[in-house]
């Protein structure tokens, strides 16, 4: 059975990271961008990232500038955007594509498991969230205009879940 823990991504500093070392842990999945409408988002999500990180949660994402090239930057540029603007501490990894032929591995997977609206695939836009459980399956799919505070219901649930049987 694939699960986020089948995958594998660089992460903003060049490190290879095995995706597996979040199993056990609830996950939100975000395609982000420095010059987004939505950019504002990053603060919510390191809130959410700061208040559940000991239960066991993390936000894993992943800079793309695939949508109105809103995120044009080289890593250590995003990474100082995100850390000087918004404190971010959750994982950062490489900027990656989601749609077409060079989408990443793991976002042409999440797209499979759960369609956006209208049963589409396609990434509609930056900070398209995807909440996934303990087990690594994916439980929800929110679009960009959803903001962080909004997964709180979910996040706690998922939290609460207990882990399925082996």
């Amino acid at each position: 059975m694939t699960t986020l823990h089948s995958f594998s991504a660089t992460s903003l500093q060049g490190e290879h990271i095995d995706l597996s070392r979040y199993a056990d842990q609830v996950l939100l999945v975000v395609n982000v961008a420095s010059e987004c409408g939505f950019t504002p988002q990053y603060a919510g999500l390191e809130t959410l990232y700061r208040e559940y990180r000991d239960r066991g949660f993390a936000v894993l994402a992943f800079p793309c500038n695939q949508f109105g090239r809103q995120e044009p930057g080289d890593p250590d540029q995003i990474s100082a955007f995100c850390s000087t603007n918004y404190g971010v501490d959750f994982p950062l990894f490489e900027k990656i594509e989601v749609n077409g032929p060079q989408a990443h591995p793991l976002y042409n997977w999440l797209k499979n498991e759960k369609a956006g609206v209208l049963g589409s695939q396609a990434i509609k836009w930056n900070f398209t969230k995807f909440l996934l459980g303990r087990d690594g399956r994916v439980l929800r799919r929110y679009g960009p205009a959803t903001k962080p505070e909004a997964l709180r219901a979910d996040i706690e649930k998922a939290l609460q879940a207990k882990p399925a049987a082996a």
